[in-house]
């Protein structure tokens, strides 16, 4: 056996946590890389305290279907609602498979926690969820290319977990993917009530 694993053995038998390594290892050298910065670590804060359980997104969705409201405009009032379901629909499904999965939060101690948690689960972001689902379909929403809110939004959101020492880079790149998924769905079942509604409407 090697000096550096009989090093490592006789640490986890003193109960002395090793360096960091592995998805934590990369957590520490990013946080030590940008955390540091002036305003990073308050913009992050910022962005989990408006991500949190999807209530920022409800918001911009509630005032968007208020304002299309006012104007008259349905359609577009169906998709801010549709955004705003489908970014708390997001957040809900990431809810639940957090609890099947029960991945703990990163807890070494070489990783800085800059906010609190509702819960100890790791596994999706429930954060990276919501906002990769409320910024495709808000996009849809306000009638802009599929790719400028998401680009906009997401990544930031993602690293701001990370930043925060919330969540290790495979739990907010799941989260992205669900979001992803969640949106799609939301889009599919659109385009079945408009054609549903197509159909149904009497011809002349």
């Amino acid at each position: 056996m090697s000096s550096e694993s009989t090093d490592a053995h006789r640490a986890e038998v003193n109960g002395v946590v090793g360096p960091s390594s592995g998805e934590a290892g990369f957590l520490v050298r990013l946080q030590s890389a940008i955390a540091d910065r002036p305003a990073v670590v308050p913009a992050a804060r910022g962005l989990s305290h408006f991500g949190e359980h999807s209530l920022g997104w409800l918001a911009v969705a509630g005032t968007g279907a208020a304002l299309a409201h006012r104007r008259g405009d349905t359609n577009a009032r169906r998709r801010w609602i549709e955004a705003g379901v489908g970014a708390f629909g997001a957040h809900a499904a990431s809810v639940v498979i957090k609890r099947v999965v029960r991945r703990p939060r990163p807890s070494h101690p070489d990783i800085r926690i800059g906010v609190s948690t509702p819960s100890k689960l790791s596994f999706p972001s429930s954060h990276a969820t919501s906002t990769t689902a409320a910024a495709i379909l808000l996009g849809c929403a306000a009638g802009l290319p599929p790719a400028v809110l998401p680009a906009a939004l997401v990544p930031p959101m993602l690293l701001s977990r990370l930043v925060l020492g919330v969540h290790y880079p495979t739990d907010v790149l799941a989260g992205a993917a669900i979001g992803t998924a969640s949106a799609a769905a939301v889009v599919a079942g659109d385009r079945l009530f408009a054609t549903s509604r197509n159909e149904m409407s009497p011809r002349t």
